[in-house]
């Protein structure tokens, strides 16, 4: 199996870019949970609700794909900034999840597509910062990764090689 971490400010078309990629390739997409739960709830998320959003990830990291191609749109860095960004906390649940079931390769988009807001989006204002942010997370676990740039096709494209380098590197 090749995990793969696609991460990313908000609004920087990771969803889109996961959806693509399972339709032209095959891939596995495990969709972000996080949107469909707190567009659900008729109250501000909890540190409560982020607990559970982290509980379904780490069951979706802990599943066995094969030895397919999985694309995580969402996965345990962006719920570690999420968590210390809003609470001034990180679980160790959250930790332990970074640990046990680490990305084989991350997909850092860049935020040069123009944002779209929606009632979910906190952060429209600051995805330089949480960029940063990301790549630095993405920097201390070790594990490749690539910075996307561009727009549609080309964006698409850069992520499809990636993966299919990593996944013949993998393979030898």
């Amino acid at each position: 199996m090749l995990r793969v971490g696609v991460i990313g400010p908000e609004s920087t078309g990771k969803s889109t870019l996961c959806k693509t990629l399972s339709e032209r390739c095959g891939y596995i997409w495990i969709k972000e949970y996080a949107r469909t739960y707190v567009e659900q709830l008729d109250r501000p998320y909890t540190i409560d609700d982020l607990d559970c959003i982290s509980r379904q990830l780490t069951a979706d990291l802990a599943a066995d794909y094969g030895d397919q191609v999985v694309l995580f749109d969402t996965e345990m860095i962006i719920m570690k900034v999420w968590y210390e960004h809003v609470y001034g906390q990180v679980p160790e649940a959250v930790n332990r999840a970074l640990r046990d079931y680490p990305m084989d390769l991350y997909l850092l988009l860049a935020p040069d597509i123009a944002a779209q807001p929606d009632p979910v989006r906190e952060n429209l204002d600051n995805r330089e910062y949480f960029f940063r942010w990301y790549e630095r997370e993405i920097q201390a676990t070790g594990v490749p990764y690539a910075v996307i740039r561009g727009q549609g096709e080309i964006r698409t494209e850069r992520c499809a090689q990636r993966i299919k380098a990593a996944a013949l590197k993998q393979k030898k």
